[in-house]
């Protein structure tokens, strides 16, 4: 068939031209052969095409240049085979936010009261009022006639909470399909076009690139190996399967869109990109699923979901975010009190009417006043209602959210990209940190200053005429051949500069080492190109070495090798020394190297490097290449380098801070003990004279196992307290030492720690952490996308901003709660006990509104966007135990509320004599706005606008003025709200119930107003801990407050949710601020799990690296549709829907949203 379609698109051309343009082969064709693995697939390759050159021909690319480049060529490319992208979801349009604002239950109340009062207010009673008692009391008929007013201006203030609220999720989304499209304009990958090797962006590739992939690479498209080195990828994501696959020419040529290159370097040949790529396909069946869900068979429906109930009982639990729980379960406790007490007001308010009506005035029954009646039960409603309003801090969720976002942002600013929100807040609470050396803590600018060549130690780098000829000659062509050919050093970007050094350090150092040695490297390239190279033994975590094995032309073999010299020269027998000659190398005078070279340079902080090779003599026949333990021994020691990676300069004062602020620095790195040691001293993570520990990860697994070969936990805790400096560790040791360290319990508090890391093999390590960091620079794409925050310049100090951000964002909320929660405290206690002595809330409903935008919307605008000081780093992390409320600020809260419940209670009972005006109280059911009740409005109002100013401090601050002008959304926030409340009380009129005040009313008003900033200099006088008697609140649920049973029903969960445990117990069933929150969630946290896209632009689904080999990590199980089911009602946390999240979908945004 293949032939035919050869031939077809030979001679019959035209007939297909507009079916397969000009490439002899087709889309579907394409498919078909990538669907295919191993054996198969080089059946069919050979059966159609011949070989892979074959089938670069009928793509009309070239193996060697690879496509020219042009941009035509490239635009029909992308038409017939469509480009690299997948189509994004729709974005929820303003007027779906708008719909799912509505769905607030206390909005939907009060819209119901509003409309019932208003029409009741279009129904004018029968003249026989005489005899409907108090209610009777109905004003002259200009005033009937404005009832109206009331029932429309809580509408429109309705309309403006929910376009607020509306407007605010949308510019959220927006921002975080901002952030997802600078992610993907980041995204890289190396190709050959026009014979020029270059980066595109991985958007811009299509079918028949010939693309460079190496180690730490994930494939951004399928494709076909034209050529590799020792190639070994991870499949899991795809299959399932934990164990490396051997790619080669000759086993398994296919190479899958989404895996990870776990090993080796190579060229491929890309025929699939976008949605007909492996994963991309994968992706496309989902979005499918999603959106013809309704037609799926509820047979179908079932049997997928008790598939995915049995899979994630291998999940392991995951911890909802410090700050979340905390915040969820404190709203539930809120909201209790909230509705307890409107029901209460309501209650009252109804009892006293009628014991006032039937009883002490005694008026019977009369079926005529009714609506009367009726008029005063939505008037008492409406009143509870916005007690209800006021009492639910339905702002938390928004100054989070607002919060978060607004640190996200400026965190761009200080190089970090912040991937999942809550790791910005973790990092506030992190305990311990554990970095990488090199390019973290050093410049990654690597140098050889001191070498050990021809039997001399040269402190410098000597010239080149002191070294024999034949031993420069080996020296050279070993750096030239047996470094990455991607790695390379490049003029200076600017006149004067430094040398770019692009690829790995290290092999650029002995590079430069070529370079000052007046030698040219690139010669000897141009010479060997890569594809004469005859194998290579590329570099990892296990043999810390690589070598490179040459044909030369009598048919013998020589190789090259470069790696760790402690482990290097135990495999050398010869070395080199001042004649040119090779004499033997004995273990003793091993020993003696060590002593005399290698200990010294590692104790000025040198990586040492041992440089070797061996020949193979034709005669011998050609070696077992697959045995590496044979053909890696008996080599000659050409050279010992040792490389310099200066310490950072800003990094020894970014520790200083990180000590202080009671965050622990460990060293976690590959290099060996003595350049650890002196590198940890010179950045301070070693004084002198601490007995800190620095050991090696082999004497690291010695003592954490116990004889069974089992990790023990109480033999880490032994160690992890004391251990500072972990050398020569792998990847496993640095995973073992953080989840030791996690899981421990010998400090009453669990600790956070944050983790860097750069390296394939450092993904579960990343992924265990509370906060991965992953390098921008010299990290590869499968550690940025196991991490949670990624630096984009690679630098330390940006971990210390990091921290920073983190705890100001946890200070922040608590400054809104504490400003919050003294509004609601007095608004709650004025309105209730009004209601209860004068039958009317001395704040209508609209000015409570009005408050309740203040204090919400506002004040979490303006209290969440203060920046970050140097003096957060001044106190130790808060802990996962430490309470939102601290005493102090319980002390300000009670304070602050005793000050304006006196003022307020003064107002209203003796007010009218003051101010020698009429009283408002008792006042008829529509009767005229009273300068009485407007002086009282107007005054709680301003005091909560000082109030704000007391609320920028929560640890008992005396100067609240501190730094204020550096908060421009602060400044301008409480001047419009005050010119806001001006307009108000001078033209707001009736619908607002207020009426103009003279100047010297005004005068008063804000004295009462400024009061609150002298009070609260008293308030911060009082010693805290003259105030035992205070509780805390706000606490974290703690483990062992979960009993059994509850414990039993979340083991089908997939994380301990403490805010639905909250609920369960509660079934707080209409408490307005859950539904918000999860509103407020739910909206925006589609997107704000910032997931990194695997270079296939737009894949962020794709699922995490597997963290551990149980886990069945294909990827159909683990990227789960999400069903939207009727049946879970707006209150229950989107988790309880049994799906496991998938990062990008509401389940994982409860994980990574608040």
């Amino acid at each position: 068939m293949a032939n035919n379609s050869f031939r077809g698109s030979k001679h019959g051309r035209h007939g297909e031209a507009n079916h397969e343009g000009e490439f002899s082969c087709s889309l579907q064709e394409l498919r078909s052969l990538m669907e295919l693995r191993g054996a198969e697939s080089l059946t069919k390759i050979q059966e159609c095409y011949g070989d892979v050159n074959g089938l670069c021909a009928r793509l009309r690319t070239s193996p060697v240049e690879g496509l020219d480049g042009n941009s035509e060529d490239i635009d029909r490319r992308k038409q017939e085979f469509g480009q690299n992208l997948i189509p994004p979801k729709k974005p929820k349009t303003f007027v779906q936010l708008v719909w799912e604002a509505l769905q607030d239950v206390t909005l939907i109340i009060l819209e119901v009261a509003a409309i019932i009062s208003l029409g009741l207010s279009f129904y004018s009673p029968p003249d026989t009022c005489i005899a409907c008692g108090a209610a009777g009391g109905v004003e002259e008929e200009s005033e009937a006639e404005a009832g109206w007013i009331e029932g429309a201006a809580i509408l429109l203030s309705v309309v403006c909470v929910v376009l607020v609220t509306a407007f605010n999720d949308w510019s959220k989304e927006k921002q975080f399909r901002g952030l997802q499209s600078r992610i993907e304009q980041e995204q890289k990958f190396t190709v050959v076009r026009g014979g020029q090797v270059i980066q595109i962006q991985v958007s811009e590739l299509v079918v028949g690139d010939i693309a460079q992939v190496k180690y730490g690479d994930l494939l951004p498209t399928d494709g076909v190996l034209i050529q590799s080195n020792d190639l070994k990828i991870d499949e899991s994501s795809l299959t399932g399967e934990s164990d490396h696959v051997k790619k080669s020419l000759d086993r398994d040529p296919m190479l899958l869109s989404g895996t990870h290159v776990m090993e080796g370097s190579g060229k491929m040949l890309v025929t699939a990109v976008g949605v007909n790529s492996q994963t991309g396909i994968i992706l496309m069946l989902l979005g499918a699923s999603e959106e013809g869900d309704d037609g799926e068979d509820k047979a179908e429906k079932e049997k997928r979901k008790k598939e995915k109930e049995k899979k994630k009982e291998d999940l392991p639990k995951k911890e909802k975010s410090v700050l979340q729980g905390k915040l969820t379960k404190m709203t539930v406790q809120i909201g209790k009190a909230g509705l307890f007490m409107s029901a209460l007001t309501v209650i009252i308010l109804i009892v006293r009417f009628l014991i006032d009506t039937f009883w002490i005035q005694a008026v019977p029954w009369n079926t005529e006043c009714i609506p009367i009646y009726v008029q005063f039960l939505v008037k008492f409603f409406i009143i509870g209602v916005t007690v209800l309003v006021v009492a639910v801090p339905e702002g938390l969720p928004l100054a989070v959210t607002i919060s978060l976002a607004y640190s996200v942002k400026k965190m761009m600013k200080d190089n970090n990209l912040v991937r999942h929100l809550d790791a910005c807040e973790t990092m506030g609470n992190a305990t311990a940190i554990c970095s990488d050396k090199t390019g973290t803590l050093t410049m990654n600018r690597m140098t050889v200053v001191q070498t050990y060549i021809a039997g001399r130690y040269y402190k410098k780098v000597p010239e080149p005429d002191l070294i024999p000829a034949k031993i420069l000659e080996l020296l050279i062509t070993g750096i030239g051949v047996n470094c990455a050919y991607t790695t390379k050093i490049m003029p200076p970007e600017k006149e004067g500069g430094l040398a770019r050094q692009v690829g790995n350090k290290t092999e650029c150092a002995l590079l430069g080492l070529s370079i000052k040695l007046h030698r040219d490297y690139q010669t000897i390239r141009n010479e060997i190109p890569e594809e004469k190279l005859f194998k290579v033994y590329t570099f990892n975590s296990v043999r810390k070495s690589m070598s490179t094995v040459l044909k030369m032309h009598d048919g013998s073999y020589r190789m090259y090798s470069k790696g760790a010299s402690e482990i290097l020269l135990r495999k050398c027998c010869k070395i080199l020394t001042a004649s040119g000659e090779a004499k033997a190398f004995k273990p003793r005078d091993r020993d003696d190297l060590v002593k005399k070279v290698i200990e010294p340079m590692a104790s000025e902080g040198l990586r040492t490097i041992c440089l070797a090779y061996r020949d193979f003599p034709a005669a011998d026949g050609e070696p077992e290449w697959d045995e590496e333990a044979h053909i890696l021994t008996n080599l000659t020691c050409i050279a010992v380098v040792g490389i310099e990676d200066p310490v950072r300069p800003e990094v020894p004062e970014a520790i200083r801070k990180c000590q202080r602020a009671g965050i622990t620095v460990r060293m976690v790195t590959g290099d060996n003990i003595n350049t650890a040691r002196a590198i940890a001293t010179k950045c301070g993570i070693l004084q002198p004279g601490d007995d800190f520990l620095c050991m090696e990860g082999k004497e690291f697994n010695r003592r954490i196992h116990n004889e069974l070969g089992e990790i023990e936990q109480e033999r880490i805790d032994k160690i992890w307290p004391k251990l500072r400096v972990l050398a020569r560790s792998s990847p496993t040791d640095k995973h073992t030492l953080v989840k030791g360290i996690i899981d421990s319990t010998v400090l009453e508090q669990r600790q956070v720690v944050a983790v860097t890391g750069d390296g394939t093999n450092d993904g579960p390590a990343l992924k265990k952490a509370d906060v991965g960091f992953a390098m921008g620079i010299a990290g590869t794409d499968v550690a940025k996308e196991a991490s949670d925050i990624i630096l984009t310049d690679d630098n330390f100090t940006s971990i210390v901003k990091a921290v920073m951000w983190g705890r100001n964002v946890y200070d922040s909320i608590s400054k809104f709660l504490q400003f919050q929660l003294t509004v609601n405290v007095v608004a709650v206690i004025v309105a209730f006990t009004g209601a209860c002595i004068t039958q009317d809330s001395p704040l209508k409903a609209v000015q409570m509104l009005w408050v309740n935008l203040i204090m919400d919307t506002f004040a979490s605008l303006a209290l969440a966007t203060e920046p970050p000081t140097e003096a957060l780093l001044l106190r130790n992390p808060y802990g996962r135990n430490k309470p939102l409320i601290s005493r102090t600020m319980m002390k300000n809260i009670l304070g602050h509320a005793i000050y304006q419940l006196t003022i307020i209670f003064t107002l209203l009972f003796i007010g009218e004599k003051i101010f020698d005006i009429d009283s408002g109280r008792n006042a008829p059911l529509h009767a005229p706005p009273s300068e009485h009740y407007t002086i009282v409005f107007n005054t709680f109002v301003l005091m909560q606008i000082f109030n704000e100013l007391n609320a920028r401090k929560i640890h008992g601050e005396r100067n609240v003025f501190e730094g204020i002008f550096k908060n421009p959304i602060f400044c301008s926030i409480v001047l419009g709200t005050l010119v806001t409340q001006i307009a108000i009380v001078q033209f707001g009129g009736k619908p607002f119930s207020c009426v103009r005040l003279t100047i010297e009313q005004w005068l008063w008003c804000v004295f009462l107003g400024l009061g609150s900033l002298l009070w609260g200099q008293l308030v911060s006088s009082v010693p805290t801990s003259w105030l035992r008697f205070l509780k805390t609140a706000g606490h974290g649920t703690q483990q062992d407050e979960i009993s059994e049973d509850e414990l039993e029903e979340m083991k089908d969960l997939d994380e301990i949710d403490h805010a639905e445990m909250e609920l369960k117990r509660g079934q707080v069933l209409w408490c307005r601020g859950l539904n918000r929150i999860q509103t407020q969630e739910e909206a925006p946290t589609k997107r704000n799990s910032i997931v990194i896209p695997p270079p296939l632009t737009g894949l962020s689904h794709l699922p995490p690296l597997p963290s551990s080999p149980n886990q069945n990590n294909s990827a159909l199980d683990r990227i789960v549709p999400l069903h939207k089911d009727a049946s879970r009602s707006g209150l229950i946390p989107p988790n309880s829907a049994g799906l496991p999240p998938c990062p990008g979908s509401p389940l994982h945004s409860l994980e990574t949203s608040l």
